[in-house]
């Protein structure tokens, strides 16, 4: 049995709008719980969250029947609070069962509830129900809240920037080798625990079959090319890397072998265990690609294209990213898009598949605009300026401002240099600062697995921000409050005796 909320409050619970926390914090978490407390206190905002909250969760779990599981409000703001503090599964766990202010958050009571501790799994579970199309409708519903509490329906348009990041997805660096030892780890485990249970002989000693291998994949990641200028032992060495090579594979090879033998009994003689070879299966085509490219990169001396690596037979969806900054050669992640408006608050993102800038910004402009209508310029850098974007934009936009790479021509200058497109472009690395906050608050690597936990995770960090900047400017709005207030006191006391007469 689920609730979005429990409604009946527990005895020693506080209500949730008389939760005290500390506005003048500099830390993720007070900002991100004022924002959540300012959502659930406007009534009208937090029924459009329920309703979202209510389409995430399975339909079975909110019938009234069987165990008591984590409300709808708990998994909002334990995902808002693990991505704004850029914490693992642990140290959500840790703030979420010792952190006083986060559990008033949560419903919980101080006196019945002090034992109370959330599991692990149990985390895990709950906070992965939510959906990357239900985090962008919340996302959605926040944002148009913080344009309220900034009274920006007042100025009507949306001033927007536009830049891309990586996100970096959790991998080792990939070499051939490296990635072939990875799938023939995977289906020598596999192989050898699944013969375990059917009590197949041949794999008692996997440990030792993996140990083996590499033995045979450390010997030939050591060896380097000779930088002799002496031809004769630059040869000898090729010849001495090739072998290892050779030795690599030819083992690797027999493994692969042995492997597709112990399968073919295991759909012979245990016909119910064949969905669990298929995962071995997975792994085989990954070792057998690895080992073709392999071959043919250091014993034929080929080039292998771009479009046939693969980066990591763990994360497939991983990218080798070179964006030209210094000192980053090359990343290892996906591209994400951000549009960010003058108040601050990011408007949408755009995930990128083996797509450049310059190919990402009008399907970003079009979803943006889209979900904000109001969206009125954006500003872009050089790496976004294609002739078709600059023609396709201009429908969508008041005022594009797309420098253009290289030479421009006396129109294109003359239209750079008004000063509605210099101002825009002044501002435009304002963006930085968004980026570098997604970063610092969980967006700098994926924790998740899967393409759809990478876009499920960028999705959760984009509205664990709009939380977190939400509270920030709640926050700034009391402490200018506050200084008035002060100030005017201060006043009235030097100049009361003036009063009194």
């Amino acid at each position: 049995m689920r609730k979005l909320f429990n409604e009946q409050m527990k005895i020693g619970a506080v209500d949730i709008s008389n939760i005290k926390i500390d506005k003048k914090s500099r830390d993720e978490i007070p900002k991100t719980l004022i924002g959540l407390q300012s959502i659930f206190t406007n009534s009208r905002i937090r029924e459009r969250v329920f309703a979202i909250l209510k389409q995430a969760i399975p339909a079975k779990s909110l019938k009234g029947l069987g165990r008591h599981g984590m409300s709808g409000w708990e998994i909002f703001v334990l995902a808002a609070i693990k991505l704004s503090c850029d914490a693992d599964y642990d140290h959500l766990k840790e703030i979420s069962d010792n952190h006083k202010n986060v559990r008033l958050m949560l419903g919980l009571s101080p006196l019945i509830d002090e034992e109370f501790t959330y599991g692990l799994q149990t985390l895990k579970d709950n906070i992965g129900l939510l959906t990357e199309e239900k985090l962008k409708q919340i996302n959605q519903v926040v944002v148009e809240y913080g344009h309220q509490i900034c009274e920006a329906t007042k100025q009507g348009d949306l001033h927007c920037r536009c830049d891309s990041y990586v996100v970096l997805t959790d991998v080792h660096f990939p070499t051939d080798i490296g990635l072939m030892f990875d799938a023939i780890r995977k289906v020598i485990i596999l192989t050898g625990r699944l013969c375990d249970r059917l009590e197949i002989p041949g794999w008692r000693n996997y440990d030792a079959n993996i140990k083996a291998i590499k033995k045979r994949y450390r010997l030939a990641q050591k060896l380097k090319h000779s930088t002799s200028k002496n031809e004769e032992m630059r040869k000898k060495r090729s010849n001495i890397i090739k072998e290892a090579y050779l030795s690599y594979i030819e083992l690797v090879r027999n493994y692969l072998q042995k492997t597709t033998d112990t399968l073919q009994l295991i759909e012979k003689e245990n016909p119910g265990f064949i969905l669990e070879t298929y995962g071995i299966e997975y792994y085989i085509e990954h070792a057998e690609r690895q080992i073709d490219q392999t071959y043919r990169r250091v014993i034929e001396n080929e080039k292998i294209p771009h479009h046939e690596k693969v980066f990591s037979i763990f994360e497939t969806h991983t990218e080798w990213i070179s964006k030209g900054k210094a000192g980053v050669p090359q990343e290892l992640g996906r591209r994400v898009a951000i549009i960010e408006d003058q108040y601050g608050f990011i408007l949408d993102y755009y995930i990128g598949k083996q797509e450049t800038d310059d190919q990402i910004a009008i399907p970003l402009i079009q979803s943006a605009k889209k979900a904000f209508s109001q969206i009125n310029s954006c500003s872009f850098d050089k790496a976004f300026y294609k002739p078709s974007n600059k023609k396709d934009l201009k429908p969508y936009l008041n005022l594009l401002v797309l420098p253009k790479k290289g030479k421009r021509n006396k129109a294109e200058q003359q239209e750079e240099s008004k000063l509605e497109f210099q101002k825009a472009r002044k501002q435009h690395s304002a963006v930085e600062s968004a980026i570098a906050s997604l970063q610092n608050h969980g967006l700098k690597k994926c924790r998740n697995k899967g393409e759809i936990g990478f876009n499920k995770y960028v999705a959760m960090g984009i509205l664990a921000f709009n939380i977190h900047k939400l509270g920030a400017v709640i926050g700034e709005q009391h402490r200018k409050s506050e200084s008035r207030r002060k100030k005017y006191l201060k006043t009235y006391e030097e100049n009361r005796h003036y009063l009194i007469a």
